[in-house]
């Protein structure tokens, strides 16, 4: 790497607050600075995975999704504006979490940190799903308002539930009501009177199913629980997870895409 960093720790020398997952045994960065954490992005270290699975597409994101939205293409911007609010919202908290997790703060300055990584996790739930809700309930604007407030407030306790939970277990659960939302805004598209892509609905279901797959990875910690050790620093749950909520994003944006585009042309039937 660019940097000799500092001697690495094992899992039962690095602080409890650290030790979240005992199938990873080596790897840990000792206690560090913020100047320190930063200098740990050039050296080997069982964080580095997880750094830059989420560092690497921010970046990417952050440049290049401004060109496939059709910002000046709809007639609600505010739709571009929350899709690409919400493609970025995850990878931000993420890479501060894993970069300073090992702050000399401690366990306050670890907490605030898992919190930020929850409520980007929460913002993409909350806003890739307004669009959705929007266009789906486009000949129905009472109904569509309704929607949109009763999801944002759901939202909201959600993001209530997600930064304060204290396992992984209860954090993936404080998904389910925005997630059994969206399944019944798609089951209104396929059996009621639901509109928008029909190009959308199977990318939309992807993306969720992917979510989903990679918060279960990450719960149940595979590889790494059948091989400790082998998966410290590459290939391990938390980092298929990363890879898995990557590919989710990137569905959510092309099942968008689709309904921005059908939107344009697409006229409510009048009584």
């Amino acid at each position: 790497m660019l940097y000799k960093g500092p001697r690495l720790l094992e899992l039962a020398k690095t602080p409890t607050h650290l030790q979240f997952n005992k199938f990873v045994l080596t790897g840990y960065r000792p206690v560090s600075t913020a100047q320190e954490c930063l200098r740990s992005l050039f050296y080997m270290h069982n964080e580095l995975g997880n750094i830059y699975t989420h560092g690497i597409p921010f970046f990417l994101f952050l440049v290049l999704l401004p060109f496939s939205i059709p910002w000046m293409e709809v007639d609600c911007m505010w739709l571009c504006v929350a899709h690409y609010l919400a493609c970025l919202s995850p990878t931000i908290g993420s890479v501060l979490y894993h970069v300073f997790m090992n702050h000399i703060g401690g366990e306050q300055v670890y907490d605030t940190l898992l919190s930020l990584d929850m409520f980007g996790v929460c913002l993409v739930n909350t806003l890739g799903a307004l669009p959705i809700i929007h266009i789906t309930l486009l000949c129905y604007p009472t109904i569509q308002q309704a929607a949109l407030l009763i999801y944002i407030l759901l939202s909201a306790y959600g993001i209530y539930c997600a930064t304060t939970a204290r396992t992984n277990v209860l954090r993936l659960r404080a998904f389910v009501w925005q997630a059994m939302f969206r399944f019944g805004l798609f089951l209104f598209r396929v059996y009621g009177s639901g509109v928008g892509s029909p190009n959308s609905m199977r990318l939309f279901v992807i993306m969720d199913s992917l979510a989903v797959l990679g918060g279960v990875v990450n719960i149940i910690q595979i590889p790494e629980r059948f091989s400790p050790g082998l998966f410290d620093n590459w290939g391990n749950s938390h980092q298929i997870m990363h890879v898995m909520v990557i590919c989710s994003i990137i569905y959510l944006h092309w099942g968008t895409l689709e309904d921005l585009a059908w939107i344009k042309s697409y006229q409510c039937p009048t009584e």
